[in-house]
């Protein structure tokens, strides 16, 4: 293991110069304190869980000290925001710090959010508050922990400065890893602005350090593409599988890598909802849970239309082409696992459209659903399950039709339940309950916070004595409106 002071650093998107970046210091601040942090993320540094404790952890990460080796940058790129085409946006509140190697020759970009003010802050003050960044926190830790690909976060610092959004609020900063923080708004920006030498060297770069495989294709940047689209494609079906829902798939909060990214106004369902819109500012539900999949397909063709000078259109077409199959692939086998079935069927899409068909309207938890089905055998649990749908009699259509289909595979219910229980959470990021942890937190009380993440850290697993955690929220926390207010 590792110690702060002897991380390895290597700024490989600092090199690319300033074209792609603007050296900007973190503006500190005042009193840091360790709100919560992540052993698993530390893990990733080759940190150890204790290193959080250490005086050192709140000053770095509160902006107050910075390694002789870092290179603090702010990103510029744009992207489109709902549909429409900003033109330069760039990291207003965030810096990339560096990039640190770990022991396993893994490349760590160390981003810190909330860092305040850079050249692309659009008048904003640069700051994060604390309620977001403990949002961003426990989200970017619990879905890596359900097997859905996300960047990661190492800590949240709190402190004594105030800034202003719809109230007075205390700033925080949120320390943010991941292999790239290179967006679909990256490619965007130089394409838009005519910089197709840059837009060349950024791909160069990316396709280098992130999509080494594609440097043996005949044409590296078609097959780069085209594995940006397979990546998304099983991003999306994870999504929709497990209920998430992000509320701002804006092309400049894609990851270029396929990993969620960026987190505001993010949700689970918690009864399912087809047309759930988390986000408030969202007037129009373009980014409602329904919509996720034909934006996700926008938002790659926004990124080919970039890639042009690069890629012939018809290849690019071509990739685009596979993402919808791919996607219908990838979620319906994930949906078949958490039904417990592990043979492919011919009406198996059928049989999960008309379960969702049959939630929609009954107020049925979508997270409690599949846990509950999998605890006894079929016919005790849709017994005890059918009193959750209005229309019981199309339920028990639907729950004939299962019971069949479990039979026709065999199989013993003990193994058809730890087969179930593998791929279905017991306990989820609820919105209710990140709010009574962030509630907490703003008095000074950060028990909370640390105990959902440890909690959200095994999702799969029984944890006694925190059965609070698996409960439906109550009525004040089922239509939790959030902003994209940071």
């Amino acid at each position: 293991m590792k110690s702060l002071d002897d991380l390895d650093f290597d700024n490989r998107f600092a090199r690319l110069g300033d074209a792609f970046s603007t050296e900007v210091l973190p503006d500190p601040i005042a009193e840091p304190r360790l709100v919560v942090a992540s052993p698993a993320a530390l893990a990733l540094l080759d940190l150890p869980a204790e290193t959080s404790d250490e005086a050192l952890f709140a000053e770095l990460f509160g902006g107050h000290k910075l390694w002789s080796e870092a290179e603090p940058r702010a990103m510029v790129y744009s992207g489109h925001q709902f549909g429409s085409y900003n033109p330069r946006l760039g990291d207003g509140r965030g810096l990339l710090l560096g990039e640190v190697i770990n022991q396993a020759g893994e490349h760590w970009d160390l981003h810190l959010k909330g860092a305040g003010q850079t050249p692309y802050s659009r008048m904003g003050d640069g700051r994060a508050v604390l309620r977001s960044s403990i949002r961003e926190f426990l989200a970017s830790e619990a879905l890596p922990a359900l097997g859905i690909p996300s960047s990661r976060a190492l800590c949240v610092i709190g402190s004594s400065t105030p800034v202003w959004r719809e109230k007075k609020e205390s700033a925080a900063m949120l320390l943010r890893l991941a292999p790239s923080h290179v967006r679909f708004g990256h490619f965007e920006y130089f394409y838009y602005t005519r910089q197709h030498d840059q837009l060349k060297q950024l791909a160069a770069f990316v396709q280098e350090h992130h999509f080494a495989d594609c440097n043996a294709a005949e044409r590296p940047y078609a097959a780069m593409f085209r594995q940006v689209v397979e990546r998304n494609a099983e991003l999306i079906a994870r999504w929709q599988a497990y209920g998430f829902c992000h509320g701002v798939m804006n092309t400049d909060n894609m990851s270029i890598l396929g990993i969620t990214f960026d987190y505001g106004p993010y949700a689970f369902l918690d009864d399912f909802d087809a047309n759930h819109i988390c986000n408030h500012s969202d007037d129009a539900g373009r980014y409602s849970f329904s919509n996720q999949v034909p934006i996700a397909h926008w938002n790659l063709a926004a990124l080919a239309q970039a890639l042009t000078p690069l890629v012939e259109v018809d290849e690019l077409r071509a990739s685009l082409d596979l993402f919808l199959p791919l996607y219908q692939a990838h979620y319906l086998d994930l949906m078949r696992r958490r039904l417990g079935l592990g043979v492919a069927a011919e009406n198996d899409q059928a049989l999960v459209q008309e379960l969702l068909q049959r939630m929609q309207g009954s107020a049925v938890d979508y997270s409690l659903f599949f846990r509950r089905l999998g605890e006894e055998t079929p016919e005790r649990a849709l017994a005890s399950l059918r009193d959750d749908f209005v229309d019981r009699e199309a339920f028990d259509r639907w729950a004939e039709a299962y019971r069949r289909r479990v039979e026709e595979e065999g199989g013993d219910q003990e193994s058809r339940r730890r087969r179930m229980h593998a791929v279905n959470p017991l306990y989820v990021l609820r919105n209710y309950l990140a709010q009574q942890a962030i509630e907490a937190a703003e008095q000074g009380d950060y028990t909370e916070v640390r105990l959902l993440h440890q909690v959200l850290s095994r999702p799969f697993e029984e944890q006694p004595g925190m059965e609070r955690f698996t409960r439906r929220p109550p009525d004040w926390g089922r239509h939790l409106e959030i902003s994209c207010s940071s």
